[in-house]
């Protein structure tokens, strides 16, 4: 029987769109690169990439957050590889709950985006000591990141397992997978000068040893300009535009573009302007990128003693696009959305050609990208930090706010500026800001239960050596605490006031003198060593020291990190009369770990144990003490946050599942945060902070799927006292949104057709709620000149009411425009430009 030609070319068709979206619909691509861009299946490629670690999160809510990520506009989802917590014990492999890799991994696949796996092993990522197993450091002669044969053989026998899973699953691109990408290694150019040659050396054994996998994808080496062929070089930091390969055969490639910062105990909160997040990735682009990667896009939570150190806590929202609770966090979301929808306006031209530099003044230029000699795209920059500018350019004039960039799709009109902020905007700076949105249960005293906890040895687990013991050698991560326990005896006529002196290399100590707390001392991110001077009484007769030392995280960062020490490394007394008597060498009783860790307080199992007293006096102000309560969840699907304003410093517990530690007494400094950070300029993690004074954090995240209809078990272990009766739960029930759009600014980005019809089009207000939530009420709706901020919006002198007609659009919705026109809205001041100011709130 004879074909049709009308069959063949619809055969050749379906052919042609199979492959045009192979990686979506699980058929095999192959991913190469040359000096433009990541080629997949012959195609250029410009990609925005987001990083989400999936054990700061929960497997029920990752869809949720690669949808989210999805309608931001990203192309790839990154993550690095947890290695210690995926082989806890050397040869035996975990890979379930928020550790489930494969999950992850086909989850963003079902969302239809790919994915950059940083396999490292080392990760960094502020994670404890950097993502390595520490039963690693115990392998008598071993040293990390160099080359040293008994490290080299654990790396690559960790990065072919993880090579194996993903291959076994058919996760790599060629296989049908979503991977694109992997990285061997992390910021590895950065400490190399430490290792000397066997640095050297061990960069090409690590890039040889990637490429032996035959992962059938590219490999990246992120920070490592020496990074041999065919491994990718690419850049990490807070502008990447004047980047360069060290190839010219390689790509353009930024793997960490840091959306904000990460958050220490005892410092304020550090976050960064969208405008300057926006022009980072636009100069980026404009000069000739075509991949770049939010690090963080969701920054999470470090649930556990995962945070690493010291002292990173127990947030890691980093200002991302998406908030710790898994909330849109606006305007960041949404102005890098249409940020990364002109850039998709201008892709066709970045993928056929270099840029084409043109200067157009002092701190001002122009990149063009032709396909024609009269068909481009274009970005014109403005990075002078205070000047605005008017510049001329194709005969037109465009007016640039100082530190911005606009994006002409044709050459000709701006659909996007970075430093003009259109998206909708949020009222509060984070999801539990808004009371009136919050609903709070407090937890009171008279259900709390406590158990005080022995100080010092307090169990058939202490041992004794003589002289002062390194904290981590000696509990090897098994526990925060290790007890160092002395007496000093005292003989009749002997000096009895005298001074202590502690020296600590970190990060946290308290002092008990014949069991009696009589100091604390402790260091900070920078600088985790510290010193405690106390005067001391003694009786006469035997004394007893018990000294408690803390780990608040293992170092994850820095030449040689796996071999940082912590732990208390001198005590000595000293009298004015006989002068000083060094307790360092002389004999110590140890314990690793305290008493509640020993009997299992934090446990589900131990709820109902006689152990716990409960009364009608809660003792509050206590050191070394656990608090235990029940509480019915409240209702709703939407995380829980737990406040602990109220407390200390510890770690807290619900269902049995550590939600991280705490440290409310641990206050930043006072000077430093400003109340509007001027977004011009180049960015540094000191540049904006807020909450100065204040804890670093006080609100600590617990997953809806962590608690369960009935009753729920909190349990605290409070280390230097605080008062439970003042804990409270908080869930959030709605969201007050604003926004503010002027007729001079330019119509949606994704209504850009062609030249014509975006010119016809109006700029719009546009708002959405949260999934699940709807538009209950409009607060406020002026056309005219609106004064004010979101929150306190009032009128100006030119004010129409538009109250009931933005209602009528928006009331039920859960997301609406409005169109900002005078044709539309009414002109009731002619020849003044017009805003569109509207505040309105989202609830069930």
């Amino acid at each position: 029987m004879g074909i049709s030609k009308n069959y063949i070319a619809y055969v050749l068709l379906v052919i042609l769109f199979l492959q045009s979206s192979c990686i979506e619909t699980g058929l095999s691509a192959t991913v190469t690169y040359d000096h433009r861009a990541l080629v997949i299946d012959g195609k250029r490629r410009v990609l925005q990439s987001g990083s989400i670690h999936y054990p700061r999160s929960t497997p029920e809510v990752w869809p949720e957050l690669i949808r989210k990520s999805k309608e931001g506009g990203l192309d790839v989802i990154e993550t690095y590889v947890f290695w210690n917590y995926h082989e806890p014990v050397r040869g035996q492999y975990y890979f379930g709950g928020r550790f489930d890799l494969v999950r992850f991994v086909k989850t963003v696949q079902e969302a239809g985006l790919l994915v950059h796996l940083r396999i490292g092993p080392y990760a960094c990522a502020e994670w404890n000591y950097g993502g390595f197993p520490v039963w690693l450091h115990f392998i008598p002669g071993i040293k990390f990141r160099t080359t040293n044969n008994l490290f080299k053989n654990e790396m690559k026998r960790f990065l072919a397992k993880i090579v194996d899973l993903m291959k076994q699953e058919n996760l790599f691109a060629s296989q049908g997978g979503p991977i694109i990408l992997a990285q061997v290694e992390n910021e590895y150019g950065n400490v190399e000068w430490a290792y000397g040659v066997d640095g050297e050396l061990y960069v090409k054994w690590a890039a040889e040893t990637a490429v032996s996998l035959n992962t059938t994808v590219p490999w990246v080496m992120c920070q490592q300009v020496d990074a041999p062929d065919p491994i990718i070089n690419t850049c990490n930091g807070f502008y990447c535009d004047g980047f360069t390969p060290n190839s010219p055969s390689k790509p353009i490639m930024w793997t960490e573009n840091y959306s904000g910062w990460f958050l220490s105990f005892g410092y304020a909160i550090p976050f960064r302007p969208v405008e300057d997040l926006a022009f980072a990735v636009a100069r980026f682009f404009e000069t000739g990128g075509t991949f770049q990667n939010y690090y963080m896009y969701f920054g999470g939570t470090n649930f556990g003693r995962t945070a690493g150190g010291p002292l990173v806590a127990t947030s890691y929202d980093y200002d991302a696009p998406i908030d710790e609770y898994g909330f849109i966090r606006q305007p960041k979301w949404g102005h890098l959305r249409d940020l990364h929808k002109a850039i998709k306006l201008c892709e066709e031209y970045l993928i056929i050609s270099d840029p084409t530099h043109q200067q157009l003044g002092v701190n001002l230029e122009a990149h063009i990208y032709y396909k024609s000699s009269k068909d481009c795209a274009a970005f014109l920059a403005n990075y002078d930090s205070s000047l605005d500018a008017n510049v001329t350019f194709n005969g037109n004039v465009y007016f640039l706010p100082a530190w911005s960039v606009s994006i002409l799709p044709d050459c000709k009109n701006v659909v996007f500026n970075t430093a003009k902020v259109v998206s909708q905007r949020n009222i509060g700076d984070h999801s539990f800001t808004q009371k009136t949105n919050v609903n709070e249960l407090l937890l009171e005293s008279s259900a709390w239960s406590w158990y005080k906890e022995k100080v010092g040895i307090s169990g058939n687990n202490s041992f004794v050596k003589p002289g002062l013991l390194e904290q981590i050698n000696t509990t090897k991560d098994t526990s925060d605490f290790l007890w160092y326990t002395t007496s000093i005896n005292i003989m009749p006529g002997q000096e009895k006031e005298i001074l202590l002196n502690i020296e600590s290399l970190g990060h946290a100590a308290l002092v008990y003198l014949n069991k009696k707390l009589v100091g604390f001392g402790y260091g900070n991110h920078d600088f985790a060593n510290f010193s405690i001077n106390e005067k001391l009484n003694l009786k006469e007769g035997n004394n007893t020291l018990d000294l408690l030392s803390m780990m608040v995280g293992l170092q994850n960062y820095g030449p040689w990190f796996d071999v940082a020490e912590a732990g208390i490394y001198s005590v000595v007394l000293i009298d004015l009369k006989n002068g000083k008597n060094d307790l360092s060498l002389g004999e110590w009783t140890y314990q690793i770990g305290v008493e509640g860790e020993y009997l299992g307080l934090d446990k589900v199992s131990l709820a109902n144990s006689s152990l716990w007293t409960q009364g009608s006096n809660l003792p509050v102000s206590k050191s070394l003490i656990w608090y235990k309560v029940t509480f019915l969840a409240p209702e709703g699907m939407g995380p829980l946050a737990l406040n602990v304003a109220s407390m200390g410093k510890g770690q807290a517990w619900v269902n049995g599942q550590s939600i991280g530690r705490y440290w409310s007494a641990y206050l930043s400094p006072s000077t430093g945060c400003t109340e509007k950070c001027d977004y011009r300029g180049s960015y540094d993690p000191s540049k904006c902070q807020k909450s100065c004074g204040q804890p670093a954090q006080t609100l600590y995240h617990i997953p809806r799927t962590w608690v369960h209809p009935g009753e729920n078990l909190l349990v605290l272990h409070e280390e230097l006292g605080g008062d439970p009766s003042n804990i409270s739960l908080l869930t959030k029930t709605g969201q007050d949104i604003c926004s503010f759009v002027s007729e001079a600014d330019p119509p949606p980005v994704d209504s850009w057709k062609t030249n014509l019809e975006f010119m016809s089009k109006r700029p719009e207000v546009k708002l959405a709620c949260e999934r699940g939530w709807r538009i209950a009420a409009v607060n406020f709706a002026s056309f005219g000149t609106p004064e004010g901020n979101c929150g306190s919006f009032h009128p100006g002198a030119c004010h129409v009411d538009v109250s009931s007609l933005v209602q009528k659009v928006c009331i039920g919705q859960v997301e609406c425009s409005i169109p900002v026109s005078s044709a539309n809205l009414g002109n009731a001041c002619p020849g003044v430009i017009k805003s569109l100011a509207v505040e309105a709130h989202c609830s069930e």
